[in-house]
């Protein structure tokens, strides 16, 4: 019979997996950014929180803080590093104002967790009293991490036409793979934290399964006018394009001389 420490195991590989992908499902995003070289309107702060939290859960991993925790400590490392990633090349293609935003967001990030590490290593000396201060810190921003793509529903974007999803129904900037990797990831984790209840991994997965249903539902009710938005867009690009042709070929033609 399979052991319950054998079974948890094989669910956190497993969630390690699915984690990995979550981290890696920004990379058509991230792709389109270096090819166009903009940022457009995709939004840094999924990427600053998500590297906030596998930061906070890469301490909670330690072994002198939570021992045992391999898997925890494991992933959250690698998604520290690819976050890292995205969040520099934000940086590289954003200007201005957003530029500004990523840079604060991500020195913020640096300053906190230094700041969170010092405290529990320094004045707290269990394993307990450090797993309790770091745990509860990583359900409040593991919660922030799922509701992040979720911001884009609510925030005003650069353009005064575009608002938000909701009003603007459309989920263009509201990645798709990365909502499918969220929903993944939090069945999986809840699954692992539920075996062996932890308390901390439980509340923060279960959650964000909760959000990422959210951002499923609203890429069911906005799918189609989504496509028809972009499909009007390049209509419209198009149009423009030809009248300029057009416009210029006359101007050319009233300028030459008269045979």
């Amino acid at each position: 019979m399979v052991s319950v420490d054998a079974m948890r195991t094989a669910v956190g590989i497993v969630g390690n997996a699915i984690a990995l992908g979550l981290f890696l499902s920004p990379l058509p995003t991230f792709i389109r950014i270096w090819k166009k070289k903009s940022v457009e309107e995709f939004s840094v702060i999924p990427y600053v929180a998500t590297l906030l939290n596998c930061m906070l859960w890469m301490v909670y991993g330690l072994p002198i803080v939570h021992p045992n925790s391999t898997l925890v400590l494991t992933i959250n490392a690698a998604g520290t590093v690819i976050e890292l990633c995205y969040v520099i090349l934000y940086l590289v293609f954003s200007d201005g104002p957003k530029r500004l935003k990523a840079l604060l967001l991500f020195l913020g990030d640096l300053a906190i967790v230094g700041t969170v590490s010092a405290i529990v290593l320094i004045f707290f000396h269990t394993h307990e009293r450090r797993s309790l201060v770091v745990g509860i810190l990583c359900v409040i921003f593991c919660i922030i991490m799922y509701l992040a793509p979720l911001t884009v529903m609510f925030v005003t974007l650069v353009s005064t036409v575009q608002s938000s999803v909701i009003k603007t129904k459309s989920v263009e900037y509201m990645p798709l793979s990365l909502s499918i990797a969220s929903f993944c990831n939090g069945l999986c984790w809840t699954i692992y934290a539920l075996i062996r209840f932890d308390l901390y991994i439980t509340i923060p997965n279960t959650l964000g399964l909760l959000f990422s249903i959210t951002q499923l539902v609203l890429h069911v009710l906005y799918y189609k006018s989504t496509k028809m938005q972009i499909a009007e867009r390049k209509k419209k690009g198009e149009v423009g394009l030809t009248d300029v042709i057009v416009v210029d070929s006359l101007k050319t033609s009233a300028s030459a001389p008269s045979q």
